[in-house]
Order: structure tokens, then sequence, then C-alpha cells
């Protein structure tokens, strides 16, 4: 008796605690209309400005709202803003790092730091704090969400290479400290320290990663996000009157059924994330964007799915039900095709914040060149046009899909 009302109290109080932390839990990310959306951190913040993988995801996210992305990370970079000192003091780097955030009136802030501090083992903890704490007064000045992106584990790519195992230990401890502070504040955490996997390498020297590794790290960040990315999911009855069951994550129009023939029109209602670029191994992580219908009705055979008149795939018809997974097509084609544009405009942005010869420009030596500033700001119209040119692109266009019988072994 004694151990079933121990039984029953545990279960109740464990009940009453994982409401505590569902009630706790941030609400779900999502972007609005009108959102400035700044990125700041080190390497891995600035690298991502060149890759584009989790812009463009949060980009296509948004579908026909106006959303702007501002990339500024500085590779070497911490909270202190010690790598934009150029050739002053650590103080004049953070007050650089303050007038470039402030400037752009951010309305989110992906903030990212801890990797380089975590070199300073468990020692330089309080400092980290510090800084951190310094660095959140300065964002939340801006009345921004914020959102933590944690640094990720330094992967072990054997000798010559260095062991990490004590590095990560210490890795440990800026992330769990960062996660502690984003609980406390309410903000979104993105614990990449202990999400991000997958086959290896994901980096190019453990603490750098790879196109791949930043192909998963947005597919992670986005999942940890919840933001409201939804796959394209259809169910189609291809019987003597055919109708769409359910459609979710698109639209289907103009629905027809012949002998050997399915054919109709589909919108998806935002983008895909560009396919995981090659040569790459297989990734263990879900690919959350694949496009999946589900077609009853059809004799059991082999088919071909087609898309804008293209094979995509092939499949095969069992106890008179279809199962597709699409993976591939003109979607896909337009989300890596955003991702290039993406990466363009942040190429412009750039130069116009990081001007190369900045020293001539507006340092010491401005004596020199400086009469040149004035061509910076030239460099706005053209992030402003290519801005004009991803919002065109970000929205889904409609295709027309048919489903036909083949005479070939499907290869999937």
């Amino acid at each position: 008796m004694r151990i079933c009302v121990l039984l029953l109290a545990t279960a109740l109080i464990q009940a009453g605690l994982a409401s505590q932390v569902f009630a706790d839990d941030p609400p779900k990310f999502e972007l609005k209309e009108g959102d400035r959306v700044v990125l700041l951190g080190g390497t891995f913040i600035e690298r991502e400005g060149t890759e584009g993988y989790l812009e463009t995801l949060l980009t296509s996210e948004t579908g026909h709202a106006n959303v702007t992305f501002r990339n500024l990370g500085w590779s070497g970079d911490t909270v202190f803003g010690l790598a934009r000192a150029r050739f002053g003091k650590q103080a004049d780097g953070f007050q650089h790092l303050k007038e470039h955030v402030e400037a752009l009136k951010p309305t989110v802030l992906i903030v990212s730091y801890g990797q380089n501090e975590s070199f300073d083992g468990e020692a330089g903890l309080p400092e980290f704090k510090r800084g951190l704490d310094q660095l959140l007064k300065v964002l939340d000045g801006t009345k921004a969400r914020v959102v933590f992106v944690s640094p990720i584990r330094h992967e072990d790519l054997g000798r010559p290479l260095p062991d990490p195992a004590k590095h990560n230990t210490d890795l440990y401890l800026y992330v769990d400290l960062l996660k502690k502070v984003a609980a406390e504040r309410k903000d979104p955490f993105v614990d990449l320290f202990r999400d991000l996997a997958g086959p290896r390498p994901l980096t190019d020297n453990g603490i750098h990663l790879t196109s791949a590794g930043y192909w998963q790290a947005a597919q992670v960040t986005v999942q940890s996000l919840r933001a409201a990315r939804k796959p394209m999911v259809l169910k189609l009855d291809a019987g003597s009157a055919p109708r769409v069951t359910s459609s979710e994550g698109g639209k289907v129009e103009r629905l027809e059924a012949k002998p050997g023939r399915l054919a109709f029109q589909a919108r998806a209602d935002s983008l895909p994330a560009p396919r995981l670029p090659k040569p790459s191994t297989t990734s263990s992580v879900k690919h959350v964007d694949a496009s999946s219908m589900e077609v009853n009705g059809l004799p059991d055979g082999r088919y071909d799915v087609k898309v804008d008149g293209k094979k995509v795939a092939a499949f095969r018809s069992e106890s008179g039900m279809l199962r597709i997974k699409l993976d591939s097509g003109p979607d896909f084609d337009q989300a890596e095709a955003l991702r290039h544009l993406i990466n363009s405009k942040n190429e412009l942005y750039f130069h116009r914040w990081r001007p190369e010869n900045e020293t001539y420009l507006f340092g010491f030596r401005k004596y020199e060149q400086g009469q040149n500033a004035r061509e910076i700001p030239l460099f706005d119209p053209l992030v402003t046009a290519k801005e004009g040119q991803i919002a065109e692109l970000r929205v889904p266009k409609p295709h027309s899909y048919e489903i036909v019988t083949s005479s070939e072994e499907p290869s999937r």
C-alpha cells in the first residue's frame, strides 16, 4: 500500500514538474512583418553570411512577410568585441559593436558567442559572464527579441590535430551558462553543442563547419526554434471521382484522373531547404522539408512522378496505395537560387559595413583616401535591390504534377 502511495505521489509530482517545464518553455519563434534580423557573433556567424543556409530557411519561412537580415559576424570575436577593436583597444571594439547594432535598429537578434572564450577554460567563466551581461544590456536597449545559439562541439578529427576532450569539457560549461541565462530571460536557446549530430566530418578543422555542417546546423536551428515550417503533405484519391483528401503546407488545384495518369497543380506554402551540399555523406538529421504525397486508388505498378514535365522520381504502388517523397524538383532549385541571391546580398552588405581599406577611409590614415568614404553608402541601393529580388524569389510558384505509369523499375 505504501509503495502504491509513493508511486502515485511521485507520478503527481513528475506530472506537475512536467507541466511547469512546458509552461515555462519559450514560445514558438516566429518572424513577423517588418522584422529586422541581425546575426551577431564570431566565426560561426560570419561564415553563415557566405553559406546562407540558416538565412535561407528563415527567409523562406516568412512567405509574403517583409523581413530583412543583416550579418554582423566577425571572425575571432568575443562578447567584449575584441576582434572589432582593429588598431584600438578592446573598449573600442565593443563600442564599434554597439554602434553597428544600434544603427540597424534590430527587432530580432540571433546571438552566438562562447567558442573563442571557452579556450580560457573554467577560470574564464566569470569574465565571460561579465562580458555577456554587458553585451545583453546593450542588446536589450534595442528592445529586440533575442535568440541564443550555442557553440558547436569541438569535433575530433583524429591526430595530428589536438584531442578535443578537455576543450569540450570546458565548452560544456560555457554552453550550460548560456542555456541558463536564456532560460532566466525566457529567450529561445539553440543547443548546437548537444543537438548538432550526423556523419562526420561536420568541420574542416574541428571547430569551423563545412558547407554540409552549416546545412545541418540550419536544420537543427529551425527545428529547435519550432519555427513555422510545414512541408507540403498531400493525400489524394485517384478513384472514379478524383479528390483531394487532405492537404497541409500547400494547395492543390485542377486535379484530374485518367487511366494511367493523375495530374494536378500544386503550390507549396514555403520553399524547402536547399539540398544538402555535395560532396557530403548522407545526413542523419531529418530533412524537415521533403514533400510527401499519398495517392489511393491507383492500380498496383510502377509510376513516374513528373513536375513541370520533367521526371523527378519513380515509385511503386502496392495494395492500391502510392507513397511519394520528393527531395528534388523546381522548389528545391528555387531554394538554392534563393540561397545564392542571399549570399550575394550579404557580400554587398559586408563591403558596406567592413570595407577592405577601412583604415584609409575612416581610420588613422583617412587623410590619404578619406575623400572616398562618400562612396561607401552607395552600397545601400545595391543591397536594397537584392532584397527586392529576394522578396520575389522567396515565394513558391505553382507547379504542374503528373503521376504516370512507367515501364521502368523505380530507383527508390
